[in-house]
């Protein structure tokens, strides 16, 4: 989608936004719609506790949930208008920013992963352990355009390796888990808490889970995003949505059964012993170390910076985003209010 077409739709979105300000102002919810960056699931069950205990109604908003398609379709769809917030990859956010020069259409405003949760599984039984120097000369399943086969060669950097060590299998999402049992490949990749579904069908004995992050890699992961017009038009309404938010992952820090089961409410078939493993996994990166000093959904302003300069190296960007138009913490609730025990 051309820029010009953006820049339509996002002065629309500005007027669109300026009168739900004004009914909320009236005692009316402000309608919201949010996008996840991929199904509705135990990762982003704290939403929907949100959702289900009223702590968005209680901010004066009206918010709905929808599932998404990848970290890119929930910034086009934000940037478009269709949708005001949503969960995105940051490394994805540099580069739309990137390739739409000029004030920021889509703005981080909530770090959800402190650790973006990248990982290699690979099967033991193919000499694949938790050194990334096993994989070399491996076959390493991925599919065609995912962020973690993306950062790989920022890996591969801190490892010594080459960045064609192993060789790439392009596989769907839905085909990882069954090439993964068949051993049809050696290994594949994954965000971390995706990999419950691997792991019913295969013994974690079996596998090793190599991590970005052990590797030396600290990328940021998902982001709450929302439009740039929000933010300038109703910074409140953005920072209500915020505190609600962290108040439901804070509660699900102390007890995850609620926020699985709100979620449950609205995917039943989903089971709610892999459910609360898989936020087991997810608690890791959303709680990663730096959130000892500054809390949940924070940054250090260096660390971004760096992203974003192995962003724009490893993929072939023209021009390189500053921190600041990828991330706004100004609507952050107060840090008292963010601090777990971790």
């Amino acid at each position: 989608m051309q820029r010009r077409t953006f820049i339509a739709s996002s002065a629309g979105l500005a007027a669109t936004i300026a009168a739900p300000a004004l009914l909320a102002q009236a005692g009316k919810l402000t309608p919201l719609k949010f996008t996840l960056d991929f199904r509705i699931n135990g990762q982003t069950s704290p939403f929907f506790l949100a959702l289900n205990k009223g702590y968005y109604r209680d901010e004066g908003l009206d918010v709905s949930i929808d599932s998404g398609a990848g970290s890119v379709a929930s910034i086009t769809r934000i940037a478009s208008g269709v949708y005001q917030l949503g969960l995105g990859d940051i490394s994805s956010l540099v580069e739309f920013n990137a390739q739409n020069p000029g004030t920021p259409m889509v703005q981080a405003v909530y770090q959800y992963y402190n650790r973006a949760p990248f990982v290699i599984i690979g099967r033991k039984d193919r000499g694949v352990t938790t050194d990334f120097l096993s994989l070399q000369g491996k076959t390493v399943a991925a599919a065609a355009v995912e962020s973690t086969r993306r950062a790989w060669p920022m890996v591969a950097r801190t490892t010594g390796m080459k960045p064609d060590a192993f060789q790439w299998q392009t596989t769907d999402f839905s085909s990882r888990d069954n090439v993964m049992v068949r051993g049809d490949v050696d290994a594949a990749t994954y965000f971390h808490d995706s990999a419950i579904s691997l792991f019913a069908r295969m013994k974690p004995e079996e596998l090793s889970v190599l991590k970005y992050a052990d590797a030396g890699v600290d990328l940021y992961g998902n982001a709450i995003l929302a439009s740039s017009n929000l933010i300038a038009q109703s910074p409140k309404v953005v920072a209500g949505f915020l505190r609600a938010s962290n108040r439901a992952i804070v509660e699900t820090f102390a007890n995850p059964a609620p926020s699985i089961a709100a979620m449950r409410q609205r995917e039943p078939i989903l089971d709610e012993k892999i459910e609360l493993e898989r936020w087991g996994i997810t608690a890791q990166y959303v709680a990663a170390s730096d959130t000892r000093t500054h809390g949940l959904g924070d940054i250090q302003k260096l660390t971004l910076e760096r992203q974003v300069d192995e962003v724009v190296d490893v993929f072939g960007l023209k021009m390189k985003p500053s921190a600041d138009a990828i991330f706004n913490t100004s609507m952050l609730p107060p840090r008292s209010e963010r601090m777990i025990k971790v």
